[in-house]
């Protein structure tokens, strides 16, 4: 493999050639070296330097999308030629959207890496227009999302089945009600998480369904993660609907509590995602690990 390649790849991701010498544990003279000898072996700028900025040139783009497919081919060759030995090698590259990275897959990958020692894995997060947004780039090669916005070049494997229930302090005077009506919700005071949340997005599907819009609640605002709503939960009178997954360890010490809803359950998938029509066999393989973790059929 061209190392050259390797450094182009990282500044062109991080579009800083410090944050690239710092990953590739080698000098900001040396990266910005070995970008000149690229240059001049292409007779084209590949970065545009604009003060402290840097952006891809129209050449630079063009590089970039060669660049990783190289990388995709040297990573399959990596794993299947190390199937030829014991133990098999390579690089995963996951993303998992909020909900997901912090509550679900941390024993999957646990699991994972008990039965195959060598095969290192790169976990990306956030939420899931921007992990669908990494698959599409080419930057992970599987996903996993609370959102489902269809895009027509992502395959979507229903995974695992969740439940957003209606939470609060354990303290808020309103848990004394055994049911809270959909009118009730105009008159509460919500946090919730930002655009482009899958959470977000299934929450306004579900409310359009019972004739309510995001906009007739009263959003005190919103915030980047599951775990800043918990606490602003915990030290507020404000409500937000979440994952149950995420409330258990909280629903278990008394802390937060969950209120029954008139005429409103919602549910929804978690998804595996690929690239339609992409597939190799370190992908494959752990989805195969995911499945037989939570003992389901894909």
């Amino acid at each position: 493999m061209d190392f050259r390649l390797k450094v182009f790849y990282t500044v062109a991701l991080r579009l800083n050639f410090t944050k690239a010498a710092t990953e590739l544990y080698i000098t900001q003279p040396a990266v910005s070296k070995h970008i000149q000898e690229l240059e001049e072996a292409y007779k084209t700028k590949l970065f545009e330097r604009n003060g402290s900025k840097i952006a891809l040139t129209p050449a630079g783009k063009i590089l970039l999308k060669y660049t990783k497919s190289i990388f995709d081919i040297y990573r399959e060759i990596d794993f299947e030629m190390s199937s030829f030995n014991a133990e098999r090698q390579g690089l995963l590259r996951l993303g998992a959207s909020t909900t997901i990275s912090q509550y679900i897959i941390s024993p999957v990958l646990a699991s994972f890496h008990q039965k195959q020692k060598d095969i290192k894995v790169n976990l990306l997060n956030g939420n899931t227009e921007q992990i669908e947004n990494a698959l599409i780039n080419k930057e992970i090669e599987i996903g996993i999302v609370e959102g489902q916005s269809k895009n027509q070049s992502i395959k979507y494997i229903p995974f695992l089945k969740d439940e957003l229930v209606l939470v609060c302090s354990s303290k808020n005077p309103l848990v004394q009600q055994n049911e809270i009506s959909i009118t009730d919700l105009k008159s509460m005071k919500f946090i919730t998480r930002e655009r482009g949340s899958g959470t977000l997005e299934v929450i306004e599907f579900a409310l359009k369904k019972a004739n309510l819009k995001l906009a007739d609640l009263q959003i005190e605002m919103q915030l980047g993660s599951t775990e800043s709503i918990k606490s602003y939960l915990l030290n507020s009178e404000c409500f937000a609907f979440m994952s149950i997954h995420a409330v258990s360890k909280e629903l278990k010490n008394k802390e937060l509590i969950v209120l029954d809803v008139e005429q409103l359950a919602i549910e929804r998938y978690f998804y595996i995602i690929t690239l339609q029509g992409k597939s190799d066999s370190l992908s494959e393989l752990f989805i195969q690990n995911l499945a037989s973790h939570y003992n389901l059929k894909l």
